[in-house]
């Protein structure tokens, strides 16, 4: 597909749509390589085709940094009218999808773990009742990771998860909403009674790795209890955090949508919840697939969580 901003009998040039998301891709990926392996093509080719798009431009899009390359300003004013192109485009095909009598088409969804084992799968027997034809596939990508996704078309759904004190900065062409408000919870060991943060200053932790959201707010949390945490086991997997309460090697802080899963714990609210998102491209919003899956989420979350004692 050709961008024409004018014809050449008029001495203005044509932007090749292909070469313009291949630039768009190198912005949000920012390697050559990254591009070739998302989209299949060789480094060389993705380099030659920009290298095109550059006389077609006729001014550099690309400068070279260490082994890799950076996009000029140039670059990225023209990737900032890609976007916008494409979310029209989006649009268009959300449109034609909902001129369909069926809803059917993949959606791609992507979550963090806790909502991996508890809300999607409730929103998956909700869709596959109603809208049957649609097939949904699920990537477990990490917060960090799973926004860029969205933003490059890796994804159409988003699940991700916001603790107090971190919100995230809002994304141009990306549309949120809030599904619930999450409890934070003190485990310990089951016979061993919950108990204020304060008191387990003395406890060895269980905690996510270090630079993770969760792991900033617990260790941020610990602090403003008095004390600095003292790490026994490093783990992105909570049901593990849970095991190690349960056999008595830790403490934690679990999430509620997990409390159902954790067996062996004792488990008191901390006074703190997260906020759990749902994201979507602005230009998907109105298809039909993609919009089953919305509600179907939406109505998963209404049985989330367990009730914890207070």
């Amino acid at each position: 597909m050709i961008l024409t901003s004018t014809d050449e009998q008029n001495g203005m040039v044509l932007y090749d749509l292909h070469r313009l998301r291949l630039l768009r891709e190198l912005a949000h990926r920012g390697t050559l390589v990254a591009v070739g392996t998302a989209l299949g093509y060789s480094p060389s080719a993705i380099s030659h085709q920009l290298s095109l798009l550059e006389r077609e431009v006729g001014v550099p899009l690309l400068e070279p940094v260490g082994r890799g390359v950076r996009l000029t300003a140039a670059a990225a004013e023209l990737v900032q009218h890609t976007e916008r192109i494409l979310l029209e485009l989006e649009r268009a095909e959300a449109a034609i999808a909902a001129s369909r009598t069926d809803v059917s088409g993949l959606v791609r969804i992507a979550t963090f773990q806790t909502a991996a084992y508890t809300l999607v799968p409730a929103a998956l027997d909700v869709l596959a009742a109603e809208h049957p034809a649609v097939d949904v596939a699920v990537t477990h990508v990490h917060a960090e990771r799973a926004l860029p996704a969205l933003l490059a078309r890796d994804v159409d759904l988003v699940l991700y998860e916001q603790y107090p004190g971190s919100p995230v900065a809002p994304i141009t062409n990306v549309r949120t909403e809030k599904l619930l408000d999450d409890a934070l919870l003190i485990a310990t060991p089951a016979g061993d009674p919950a108990r204020s943060l304060a008191s387990l200053a003395g406890a060895r932790w269980v905690m996510e790795p270090i630079g993770t959201r969760s792991r900033d707010w617990a260790v941020a949390a610990c602090r403003e209890a008095g004390f600095e945490p003292t790490i026994a086991l490093e783990s992105t997997d909570v049901l593990l955090h849970a095991h190690w309460v349960a056999r008595g090697r830790g403490v934690a802080i679990l999430p509620d949508l997990v409390a159902g899963l954790a067996d062996g714990c004792a488990l008191r609210p901390s006074g703190a919840t997260r906020r759990i998102w749902l994201a979507v491209r602005e230009g998907s919003t109105s298809n039909p697939a993609v919009a089953a899956a919305r509600r179907a989420l939406r109505s998963a979350r209404r049985g989330a969580g367990s009730p914890v004692p207070g």
